[in-house]
C-alpha cells in the first residue's frame, strides 16, 4: 500500500508508460476518506485504472499540468475539500492568513476561482480534444447559475466558465466509476449525457431521455431578481434522488442540463469506499514543512454517516448530499476504529464519530426510500414531522461497541447533533450515553438564534425547543454528578434579523449568562436558500419580502450586541439600543447591557497657591 504518483518518476516507477487519469486539486495531497480526492481517486484504482495526483500545481504556466503527460481518459479536476473562495476570504471579504489545506498551513498555493484555473491551463497546455471532469464542493454548488458574494453578481454556471467536458455534482462514487467505465468503452465525452448525478452542455434538448424542467434563461435570472429566486426554488426542489426530476438551463447559444441526482449510495457501497487501503495522513513530502494542518482534526475521527434531513436554510448539505441519511455498518466503522488504534501516535481517544449531523443514522421516514424526500415541507421545521422516525437505539450500539475496543479510551461526538431530534427521543438511553462518555465537558450545539422570524428564515426550531433541551440537558448531569456545559452557536447579520432581533439575542444571551468567544456572520455561500434571500431580499418559498442586513456598519452592530461586554463593543451597542429605542438596556440595572458614558466633570477653578500672607488671613 502506497501514496499514488505524485512525479513522473513515481509513475515510470510502477511502469506505466501513460496515467488513465490525472486528479488536479487545490488542496495538499492528503490520503484519508474525509478527503474527496482520496475518495475518488482510492476508487478509480480498486477499478484497476491507473491514477497520478497532481496536488496544487504552480498555476501561473503549464509546466505542473504536463507533469505527467496527457492522460489517456480524463482529466479530474476538483477546488479542494472547501470553497476556494470561502477557503481565502472571511466573509468580510478579507484574505486569510492561512490555508489549513496547505503545506505548514500557508496560504496562497492555490488560485481564486481554483477548478476554473486550472481547468484553463489544461486546455492550454492539451487543447480542446482533453477531456476534463469537474467535481467537489466548488463545482457542485455552482453547477448552475449563481449568486457569487465575491464578485456580488450571478454568475454562469461553472461548466461554462471552466471549459470543462461534464461537471459531477454530490459526493461522486457512483458517478466516477460509470464515466470512467464509459470513457474506457470508447464512448466520446460529448456524448455521454445519461450519467445520473452529472451535468453537461448541449445545443438541443431533443435528446433527453426524460421528462424535465427548464429554467428561467440565465440573461433573465441574472438581471431580475425575482426570476433568480424562481429559478433558484426549482433548483431546489429537485435535489432528492427519486423525485428530482431533470432540470435544464438555456443560454445564448447552449443549455446547461442537470440529470438526476445519483441514487444513494446502499450501505455496502459506503462501506466500500471507506474500507479501500487509505494511508490515512497527509504525503510524506510535507513532512519538513509541518504537514497538512487540516489532518488534525480528522486523523482520528470516524464519518459514519452521511447526507442531512435536518434542511437548514443556511446549509448547502440538502443541495449538495441530499437529505436521505445513508450510514456505513458497524462492521466497517469498527475495523477503522481498530486500524486507528494501530497507529503509533494514537492516544486512545476517538475524536468523533458523525457526519454532518451526528445523530441521524437512519431516514428520516419509511417513505423516503421509496417515495423521497418530501420537495414541499421539511422534516423538523418548523416542527417535526408526524411520520418522522426519532430513534437512536442504532448509534448507541455502535458508540458502545466503540468503547469497548481495546486501547480506545474515550469516544467523543463533536460533530453536531440535532438538539430537537434528540428530544424528540422518548427513550432517554442516548442522552443520558451522550452525557456520562462523549462529552469532554463541553457540547457545542447550534440553536443559530432565538427570534421567531429569524429561525423561520433559518429554518430551525423554536427558542423553547432549545430551552427545553438546555433544560434536561442540566437534569442530566446534575443527575451524573457532572459538571458540564452547552456552547451554543448563533449567527449575526442572517436575512431577517434586523437590529430589534438583534438586541433580543443580546438579551437571550445576558439572562444565559453567556458571551461567545467568536460571532459568525452569515456567509452567503452559493447553494443555500438563505444566500438566495441574501441576494434577492426574496424568501424563494413565498415570494414575500425580506430584510437583508447589508451595510458593513449594520452587520458590526449585529455582531457588536452578541459580545456587548467587550469594551471595544461599547459604541457599537450603545449606537444600536439608541437607534432601536431600547435606552432602557442602558444603565446600571442588572438587565442592562451596557452603563452609561461616563460623565466627565467640568475641571475645577485652580486653587490659589497658599501664601503667608493668605494663611494670616484665614487665622485672622
Amino acid at each position: 500500500m502506497d501514496f499514488l504518483p505524485v512525479t513522473y518518476e513515481e509513475m515510470k516507477e510502477r511502469g506505466w508508460e501513460q496515467p488513465d487519469f490525472v486528479y488536479v486539486c487545490g488542496d495538499a495531497y492528503v490520503d484519508h476518506p474525509s478527503f474527496g480526492a482520496a475518495i475518488i481517486t482510492r476508487m478509480l484504482e480498486s477499478r484497476g485504472y491507473k491514477v497520478c495526483f497532481l496536488a496544487q500545481p504552480d498555476w501561473k504556466s503549464t509546466k505542473d499540468f504536463m507533469r505527467f503527460g496527457k492522460p489517456r481518459l480524463a482529466f479530474l479536476v476538483s477546488g479542494g475539500n472547501i470553497d476556494p473562495m470561502v477557503n481565502h476570504y472571511s466573509v468580510a471579504k478579507r484574505r486569510r492568513d492561512r490555508d489549513l489545506y496547505s503545506p505548514g498551513g500557508e496560504s496562497g498555493h492555490r488560485p481564486d476561482r481554483a477548478t476554473i484555473v486550472y481547468c484553463q491551463k489544461i486546455r492550454e497546455a492539451y487543447g480542446k480534444d482533453t477531456v476534463i471532469l469537474i467535481g467537489g464542493i466548488e463545482a457542485s454548488l455552482r453547477r448552475f447559475s449563481h449568486y457569487d458574494y465575491w464578485d456580488n453578481k450571478v454568475r454562469r454556471s461553472i461548466l461554462l466558465d471552466s471549459q470543462a467536458d461534464i461537471l459531477m455534482y454530490g459526493m461522486g462514487e457512483h458517478q466516477i466509476i460509470e464515466l470512467a467505465e464509459a470513457l474506457d468503452s470508447g464512448i466520446e465525452a460529448k456524448d455521454i449525457t445519461f450519467v445520473r448525478g452529472t451535468v453537461y452542455k448541449t445545443r438541443t434538448l431533443e435528446n433527453i431521455y426524460d421528462e424535465y424542467i427548464e429554467l428561467p434563461p440565465f440573461e433573465k435570472s441574472s438581471s431580475d431578481k425575482r426570476t433568480y429566486a424562481e429559478g433558484f426554488m426549482k433548483q431546489y426542489e429537485n435535489t432528492d434522488a427519486i423525485t428530482a426530476k431533470i432540470l435544464a438551463e438555456p443560454y445564448k447559444d447552449c443549455y446547461v442540463v442537470q440529470n438526476k441526482p445519483s441514487l444513494p449510495l446502499s450501505q455496502e457501497e459506503f462501506d466500500y469506499s471507506y474500507d479501500l487501503p487509505y494511508m490515512r495522513t497527509y504525503h510524506p513530502m510535507y513532512t519538513s514543512k509541518g504537514g497538512v494542518p487540516a489532518i488534525d482534526e480528522v486523523r482520528f475521527s470516524i464519518i459514519s454517516n452521511r447526507g442531512c434531513f435536518g434542511s437548514c436554510n443556511f446549509c448547502a448539505l440538502a443541495f449538495h448530499q441530499g437529505r436521505i441519511i445513508q450510514s456505513r455498518s458497524h462492521d466497517s466503522i469498527i475495523r477503522e476504529a481498530e486500524n486507528m488504534t494501530k497507529a503509533p501516535d494514537f492516544k486512545g481517544y476517538i475524536h468523533d464519530v458523525g457526519g454532518p449531523t451526528a445523530n441521524f443514522r437512519q431516514p428520516a421516514c419509511e417513505k423516503q426510500l421509496t417515495e423521497g424526500a418530501c420537495s414541499n415541507r421539511q422534516c423538523l421545521f418548523p416542527d417535526a414531522c408526524k411520520n418522522i422516525n426519532v430513534d437512536h437505539r442504532d448509534y448507541v450500539s455502535l458508540l458502545r461497541r466503540l468503547r469497548s475496543i481495546p486501547k480506545v479510551k474515550k469516544v467523543f461526538i463533536r460533530s453536531g447533533i440535532r438538539y430537537d431530534y434528540l428530544l424528540y427521543d422518548k427513550d432517554e438511553t442516548f442522552f443520558n450515553e451522550l452525557c456520562k462518555y462523549h462529552i469532554s465537558g463541553q457540547l457545542k450545539v447550534a440553536p443559530e438564534h432565538i427570534v421567531p422570524r429569524v429561525l423561520d428564515k433559518m429554518g430551525k426550531p423554536s427558542r423553547q425547543v432549545y430551552d427545553r433541551f438546555t433544560k434536561k440537558f442540566c437534569e442530566i448531569n446534575k443527575k451524573l454528578g457532572k459538571e458540564q456545559y452547552l456552547i451554543p452557536y448563533f449567527i449575526s447579520s442572517h436575512p431577517g434579523s434586523d437590529l430589534k432581533a438583534a438586541v433580543e439575542l443580546a438579551e437571550y444571551l445576558r439572562d444565559l449568562g453567556h458571551m461567545p468567544e467568536q460571532v459568525q456572520d452569515f456567509y452567503p455561500t452559493p447553494g443555500t436558500l438563505s444566500t438566495c434571500m441574501f441576494y434577492t431580499k426574496l424568501d424563494p418559498r413565498t415570494m414575500e419580502k425580506v430584510y437583508v442586513p447589508e451595510t458593513p456598519h449594520e452587520k458590526a452592530m449585529q455582531r457588536a450586541l452578541m459580545q456587548y461586554k467587550l469594551p471595544r463593543n461599547y459604541e457599537l451597542v450603545h449606537e444600536a439600543l439608541v437607534k432601536v429605542g431600547r435606552k432602557d438596556l442602558i444603565g446600571f440595572d442588572k438587565r442592562c447591557l451596557i452603563k452609561p458614558r461616563k460623565i466627565e466633570n467640568k475641571p475645577n477653578k485652580p486653587k490659589k497657591k497658599k501664601t503667608i500672607r493668605n494663611i494670616h488671613k484665614s487665622k485672622r
